[in-house]
């Protein structure tokens, strides 16, 4: 693998893709990080850049393998959605395998809708001639099973931070903004955010390159 970046700038973030992908047909990068540290901006601004350079690109989020809330209800976990148990991680695997196997034939990726707050089957394609996949969630790095596999079938695992101030006041923004009351909104990044975000900063050690992401300029238009 490449060696650690301190200190990027955009155009190295393109410059360290366009790398990897001189090594195989189809590169996978994963993007893991906090709720609300930016890979979702991070992954919308490489296949956006990566897509003008030539380099044809898909964003495939993790979020699709939420589950259900009907799961989660069953499973008593719904007050507790987006911890890393509440996620079919073993589906996520199972995909990203598939992205590298099935490179001949167009592989449909379920997508996390914010205004639904459910994972939709079959929303994301991607299709043969797909040179890199940017896929962002936040337990790419985990230790326990399946997230070693996770981690091991991605080329490059990239972790984004921000200071917790910025990340929290973006996650009650979030919250509110889809439907809960700002009083709820606290308690719930405190009792359900906040312990997840402290699990996942504890992987960052594992990460081929860490970014923070309050210093790049990661404007698409």
């Amino acid at each position: 693998m490449l060696p650690p970046v301190s200190a990027p700038v955009p155009d190295d973030l393109l410059d360290r893709v366009a790398t990897l992908v001189k090594r195989r047909p189809r590169v996978l990068l994963g993007i893991a990080g906090a709720p609300a540290a930016g890979k979702s901006t991070l992954a919308t601004w490489l296949v956006s850049r990566l897509c003008a350079r030539g380099l044809p690109a898909v964003g495939v989020p993790m979020d699709g393998f939420h589950l259900a809330d009907s799961a989660l209800d069953a499973l008593g976990r719904r007050d507790r959605k987006g911890a890393v148990d509440t996620f079919d991680g073993h589906g996520y695997l199972a995909l990203l395998r598939r992205l590298r196997a099935e490179q001949e034939t167009t592989v449909y990726a379920p997508a996390f809708e914010r205004d639904l707050e459910q994972p939709v089957a079959g929303s994301i394609a991607v299709p043969p001639g797909t040179r890199i996949v940017v896929s962002e969630g936040n337990y790419l790095l985990l230790e326990e099973p399946p997230w070693p596999d996770v981690w091991g079938a991605l080329d490059e695992v990239w972790y984004v931070g921000l200071d917790d101030a910025t990340r929290r006041a973006r996650l009650l923004d979030r919250h509110v903004r889809f439907g809960k009351s700002p009083d709820a909104a606290r308690a719930w990044v405190a009792a359900v955010d906040d312990p997840n975000a402290e699990l996942i900063a504890a992987t960052s050690g594992r990460a081929d390159l860490c970014l923070d992401t309050s210093g790049l300029d990661l404007r698409t238009d």
